[in-house]
């Protein structure tokens, strides 16, 4: 499954462009991801791009009503994010993991290097638009689109995806740059060790007489419901991750039960549940006075884990009466991940940089147009060069 999901299956495989071995010219990465308001000023704007964005959620008169309901939480949302220092850190991670992720490929695969990363963001900046601006100025040839989100979901990585189809459109229309797409990795076995590494030092903190008993929670952005009713693999990819980690942690002899919950649910739709929030009130109600948190589809620290998590789910677990209230730490510059986050690239070249066949599958459900056009342009970049 492992392999599967991050396209180095051969049943996964499309078609194979062409040898990194007979050159590829120069060659970009870009690190995809919502992004996060840098300064407080940021936070409008932000907002409002996440709730007009029909890929992550769909209302109806969404230009009124998305706007209305961003407009409503901007003063309680600046307010979150100075506890958290006044913005979002999820840039500065994202340049370490960079960094530190082109620096071990250099090293590993020297004949394919330098290798450079770019930073595109879906809602704020650095923005996708900025990033592909700023390869073409570097002439680079090939740029290996590499998802943030590991497990997919047509609301995070579709909608990137979506907005990187329109950006190279207008600003690559003889399409000098050639594309290929790291789209998935929630069970590559690093990134599962990585997360397995966290859960553990949190665990060795219990209690000695609760260690065995304490849940863990492992907890992931919510959806709504009627992307999940429409097919979208989010939910199960999820699982996945979590299923593999588990499965870590048993081979490491750490046996505590655990469930997956769904945090940081907004407006008038239907969400995923169990709400992690409601989870941490039921489990204190039952008598439970420790809990390890886990940020299952976070790989950085940014207001879902600082905020929500640390801080707001952190006095419900107090009111509960949760004394050991415990959250894994995100991957941020674990040095485990960072070799993850190398391999995983260094993978997709050494496969000739394959096309998932998972990508190209369009939900059951109703797909949009924007969508549609978006897979047959990422078809269209598995084609061999001529």
């Amino acid at each position: 499954m492992a392999t599967l999901l991050t396209g180095s299956s051969t049943s996964s495989i499309l078609t194979r462009p062409y040898s990194a071995r007979a050159g590829i010219g120069e060659l970009g990465i870009l690190m995809m991801n919502m992004g996060g308001p840098r300064t407080q000023d940021d936070v409008a704007q932000f907002l409002s791009n996440i709730f007009l964005d029909r890929d992550i959620i769909k209302l109806p008169m969404q230009k009124t009503l998305g706007q209305f309901i961003a407009r409503r939480r901007v003063e309680k949302v600046k307010r979150q994010y100075m506890q958290i220092g006044g913005g979002s850190p999820i840039e500065k991670w994202t340049r370490i993991q960079g960094e530190g992720m082109v620096n071990a490929l250099d090293r590993q695969s020297p004949e394919t290097g330098p290798h450079k990363y770019y930073v595109g963001f879906r809602y704020t900046e650095p923005s996708i638009r900025s990033a592909i601006e700023e390869m073409l100025r570097d002439n680079i040839d090939h740029v290996i689109a590499f998802t943030q989100y590991q497990q997919y979901s047509g609301s995070t990585t579709g909608s990137n995806f979506n907005e990187l189809y329109r950006a190279q459109k207008q600003l690559d229309p003889g399409s000098k740059l050639r594309w290929s797409f790291i789209d998935r990795w929630g069970t590559h076995p690093k990134l599962i060790s990585a997360f397995a590494d966290r859960v553990e030092a949190q665990v060795q903190r219990l209690e000695d007489d609760v260690r065995q008993e304490t849940p863990i929670l492992f907890s992931a952005h919510s959806l709504p419901l009627n992307v999940v009713d429409r097919g979208d693999p989010y939910v199960a990819e999820v699982g996945g991750t979590v299923a593999y980690v588990v499965d870590e942690l048993r081979r490491r002899g750490i046996t505590n039960p655990y469930r997956l919950t769904w945090q940081s649910a907004v407006g008038p739709l239907r969400w995923l549940a169990p709400q992690t929030e409601d989870a941490i009130k039921s489990y204190g109600a039952n008598g439970y006075r420790s809990l390890v948190m886990v940020p299952i589809a976070f790989t950085s620290d940014h207001i879902e884990t600082l905020y929500e998590l640390d801080i707001e789910y952190g006095e419900t677990a107090q009111k509960a009466g949760i004394s050991q209230y415990l959250r894994a730490e995100a991957l941020n510059d674990h040095p485990p991940f960072i070799d993850a986050l190398a391999t995983i690239v260094k993978e997709h070249i050494d496969a000739d940089f394959p096309t998932s066949a998972q990508l190209l599958l369009p939900d059951p459900g109703e797909e949009s147009k924007q969508t549609t056009l978006t897979r047959q342009w990422i078809a269209s970049q598995a084609r061999p060069l001529k």
